[in-house]
């Protein structure tokens, strides 16, 4: 370990190869930390120095420590907005041994239930905004564990905890301990919850690290529930000890006042977030900031472009998921559109249903690929089933991601004859809104309540600009009519539909096509998408449903060809 001065004050200083080399846990990043004075956290008019942070944390292991059952896992739901109380629970779990789930608060009813019970969860904490989304629902968890951190109790058991000395468990020690259990979603319809070890985040924390140095000042408005914002700017920050500042809430107005407010050098995005970024008029104080590092993934090559025309920094990109198996990052020679390079240290490839690696595409003088039916094929590292912690209390979907020596994303690809990935698309009912994942099923049996509705099938189709876009077929009963207000209040009147899952896109059809087994028939669905004769109504953010008219549907297709994406 070396050692790093600022401001006259030498703190060590770790490097990638000792994290691994000394397999440390989080733990150990967090407590390389504990005597070091330069600011660690800024929230609002809040500051913390990194001591300051991990007293914070440790008090909150004390208090966890204590309230830990031996027969049942030490699993803590989080259930709050982007929050100092957030962080201070992420260092105390891992500090305690814990294990902490962020429970995902767009998630609504017996869905968001579900998924509090499907990780046993011991302990719910959260706020009063949290507890009224889990007013009414049974989630497993006894009332006396539910505890509020703004209440009373919580405030005075942090405040008398005692943290001398800094209280660090065996568990926490070991590399193996479950640190973190983060939701995605799998075709199934079922969130699964990927492990994330303390070894495993530690490492990340060191391989994300982007350069970064203490005098970097990091910035995250993703939500704290998405392991985007946690592996990609919390452990980083961790690990090099910058400064880390967030944000309660994205904000497309609060981005620029908070770059500058906090002397942000390096923040962190997913997929549309840089759009809405661009969304804000021009100002030549975008020019008048430290930018000099912006990372994240699912960003539209335009969007890319634009926000560095603006700002002075080139976004850098990389494809990746939760389960941390597959890493593909733009270079500087990557073609537009593509997903850019596999690291030297994974084996990726594009593998077919077979597991036979597909041929490489072809493309035309235009750039349409030639190949589709035999170079597109699911995205594979050969030797990353190593990498992966599996799901948790899911041993099936583990293994749907196993082949032998192989981890299997999921995802579908393809690569060209220099080597460089392209993202083709999701295999199963997958749909991804705004980097969330979900599946369609849960979203059909909901609209499948609407009066009148004989069948429904929900399917991704691409967004103009990245990611997807909710779209739903509806056939109605003979004599039924469509009516896109009652619709519309219908959707808003769900209790159980995630924020994401309104349809954006609506087909009224007389007949849903079927397979030969008298199965709805995606595929077909998915490559008709809206350009059919059929009636089509275009939802907006108020779930306000219109039919939409020859003009409006030439205008969505400029969107499409604006930003080189296709509707199907």
């Amino acid at each position: 370990m070396h050692a790093e001065s600022v401001a006259g004050q030498e703190v060590p200083r770790l490097t990638p190869a000792e994290v691994a080399e000394r397999r440390l846990t989080f733990a150990d990043l967090l407590l390389a930390r504990a005597e070091d004075d330069h600011p660690g956290l800024l929230f609002e008019d809040s500051r913390w120095t990194w001591r300051e942070v991990v007293r914070e944390c440790a008090a909150r292991a004390s208090v966890l420590s204590a309230l830990r059952r031996p027969d049942r896992p030490f699993h803590i739901g989080v259930l709050l907005e982007n929050v100092p109380e957030y962080i201070f629970l992420i260092g105390a779990s891992a500090l305690s041994g814990a294990t902490l789930i962020g429970i995902n608060p767009t998630r609504r009813g017996a869905e968001l239930a579900s998924d509090i019970r499907g990780v046993d969860c011991d302990l719910i904490l959260t706020d009063r905004a949290g507890l009224a989304l889990l007013d009414g629902l049974y989630t497993g968890v006894e009332a006396d564990r539910l505890l509020l951190v703004d209440g009373a109790e919580w405030l005075t058991a942090v405040e008398s905890a005692s943290v001398d000395p800094l209280p660090i468990t065996p568990e926490a020690k070991d590399p193996a301990t479950r640190l973190l259990l983060t939701f995605t979603s799998g075709s199934t319809g079922a969130p699964k919850a990927v492990i994330c070890t303390t070894g495993r985040l530690a490492a990340l924390g060191a391989i994300n690290y982007c350069s970064l140095t203490r005098a970097d000042v990091t910035y995250n408005a993703m939500p704290l529930f998405h392991g985007n914002a946690i592996m990609a700017c919390w452990a980083p920050s961790v690990f090099s000890g910058a400064t880390f500042t967030m944000r309660r809430k994205f904000s497309v107005s609060g981005f620029l006042p908070d770059v500058q407010r906090f002397g942000v050098t390096f923040f962190n995005y997913v997929g549309r977030s840089l759009a809405y970024l661009l969304t804000a008029p021009e100002s030549p104080l975008e020019r008048d900031t430290n930018l000099r590092v912006v990372f994240g993934t699912e960003a539209a090559p335009r969007d890319r472009d634009e926000f560095e025309r603006r700002f002075g920094v080139r976004p850098i990109e990389s494809y990746g998921s939760s389960e941390g198996a597959v890493v593909i990052g733009v270079t500087p020679d990557s073609p537009p559109h593509s997903l850019g390079r596999a690291p030297e240290v994974m084996d990726v490839a594009i593998h077919d249903e077979d597991g036979r690696e597909c041929p490489r595409a072809l493309f035309d003088a235009n750039g349409v690929l030639l190949n589709a039916g035999e170079a597109i094929g699911e995205i594979v590292n050969r030797t990353g089933a190593a990498m992966f912690e599996g799901y948790y209390r899911n041993a099936e979907a583990t293994a749907e991601r196993i082949d032998g020596g192989a981890y299997r994303s999921g995802d579908l690809g393809y690569r060209d004859a220099e080597g460089f990935f392209y993202f083709a698309g999701r295999s199963g009912d997958r749909i991804r809104v705004d980097s969330e994942n979900f599946s369609a099923a849960p979203v059909e049996r909901i609209l499948a309540r609407f009066p009148g509705v004989r069948l429904v099938a929900v399917y991704p189709v691409p967004d103009p600009r990245t990611g997807d876009r909710v779209m739903a077929t509806i056939q109605m009963d003979d004599g039924a009519d469509f009516d896109p207000a009652a619709f519309g209040r219908f959707v808003a009147e769900q209790p159980d539909l995630g924020t994401k899952w309104a349809p954006r896109i609506v087909r009224i059809a007389t007949a849903i096509p079927v397979t030969a087994t008298r199965k709805i028939n995606k595929p077909v669905l998915r490559t008709e998408s809206w350009l059919v004769e059929d009636p089509i109504y275009l939802g907006d953010g108020d779930l306000h449903y219109v039919r939409a008219t020859p003009d409006a549907l030439n205008s969505l297709r400029s969107e499409y060809d604006l930003y080189g994406r296709a509707p199907y």
